[in-house]
């Protein structure tokens, strides 16, 4: 008699689409940047860099780290990050808002195609949206 083929929650946890991602995260909290950088390395991430304001991206990114995908928060402090997450869109650069200070439709319209989770989230729900967005833009570039 043979055992069905069952895949066991460890199996899908080692073929999660984050696998070998190296992730920027751009978020001013503290806490949830290494919230954020948990769940990312939880479920696969190969690399992940935390910068808690635009003027530290220079600095994480300098030709030692190229990241594959983004978490953004839309404000930093005092600051915005619409500037550097239009470099990113009109690179096609694979990126998800993660922020509680936006209307997800403005942002809809602002950056179609972009996700926007909201704050407080799941890790898992940010992952997912993360994931999503890598894998419909390696979609695109097939």
């Amino acid at each position: 008699m043979s055992v069905p083929n069952v895949i066991s929650e460890r199996q899908i946890l080692e073929t999660l689409p984050l696998d070998g991602l190296r992730i920027l995260i751009l978020e001013d909290e503290f806490l949830i940047a290494m919230e954020v950088e948990q769940s990312c390395r939880d479920y696969g991430a190969a690399d992940v860099r935390i910068c808690r304001a635009i003027d530290e991206i220079g600095a994480a990114t300098d030709g030692s780290f190229d990241f594959d995908a983004a978490v953004v928060d839309l404000r930093l402090g005092e600051a915005t990050s619409l500037d550097f997450a239009r470099t990113l869109f009109n690179a096609g650069r694979p990126f998800v808002f993660a922020t509680g200070y936006s209307d997800p439709l403005e942002m809809s319209a602002s950056f179609p195609g972009v996700p926007v989770v909201t704050k407080p989230y799941l890790g898992s729900d940010l992952v997912e949206a993360l994931a999503d967005t890598v894998h419909r833009r390696t979609q695109m570039q097939e």
